[in-house]
């Protein structure tokens, strides 16, 4: 099977790459770094040729309100054109646990508006909500930051690591569209200041985490139940300690 990964250069497109391949599939990592660009449309045609599945796990590179909303936008259209042209018959998307929750957050409203074109394209498709990467811990952190106090909301997260959702990725990959979504999320909850400050002993990092519930999440305040899921998620098998152990200093 020809399966084309938009954003196969990132973190979570180069492991659903290698898993994929490893299976004996046809992969091509599209990114505009490899000559496929979602914006401008180039390389786009030629890479969808023959692809019976499309798995968009690009990110927008700005996260300014008005260019995620267009790049969401440009990036789906241009998509779905191609994959018309092409007969693709599943398009897979990577979206957030909690998108429709945090509408006061420009990415979070990019993230929706994304949805909607999938629903409306006529594609089937597959979303997968996920919770947050471990991966991202070091830059929630930064968000956070002045001077040396690191000012997060006490809000429930659920994180999972990269590798439990290249793995999810790659099941659904393989699998029938389902036309509707579904959610992953990691083993463990934590409330996100324990989880941040827990990350940053543990990295030596000397800042110290003050709990407020008025501190934004990319532009959203949160709930305790804003980034958590319910809905029955497909749980990862990596704590936070393994994951630490492993990989938080790669």
């Amino acid at each position: 099977m020809k399966i084309v990964i938009i954003g196969g250069t990132g973190l979570i497109g180069s492991k659903t790459v290698d898993r994929l391949r490893k299976r004996g599939h046809e992969v091509i990592a599209a990114s505009p770094n490899t000559g496929v660009n979602t914006i401008t449309g180039e390389g786009l045609a030629a890479a969808l040729a023959g692809a019976e599945v499309v798995v968009d796990l690009a990110n927008s590179p700005s996260f300014e309100d008005r260019a995620v909303l267009e790049f969401f936008e440009t990036s789906g259209r241009n998509l779905f054109a191609a994959e018309k042209t092409a007969g693709v018959k599943h398009h897979i998307a990577l979206s957030v646990v909690g998108t429709e929750r945090l509408q006061a957050s420009g990415y979070f409203r990019g993230k929706l508006a994304q949805e909607r074109l999938i629903k409306a394209s006529g594609v089937p498709y597959t979303i997968v909500h996920s919770t947050q990467f471990m991966e991202f811990l070091s830059g929630i952190a930064q968000s956070g930051t002045v001077g040396d106090k690191v000012h997060l909301s006490p809000a429930y997260v659920q994180p999972i690591a990269s590798d439990d959702v290249a793995d999810a990725m790659t099941d659904v990959t393989l699998a029938a569209p389902v036309n509707t979504t579904i959610e992953i999320a990691g083993p463990e909850r934590f409330r996100l200041t324990e989880l941040v400050a827990r990350y940053l002993k543990a990295m030596g990092d000397p800042r110290k985490v003050e709990p407020d519930p008025q501190a934004p999440y990319f532009g959203a305040l949160l709930e305790d139940g804003s980034l958590v899921s319910d809905n029955n998620p497909r749980l990862g098998q990596i704590t936070f300690e393994q994951w630490f152990k492993t990989s938080a200093r790669k």
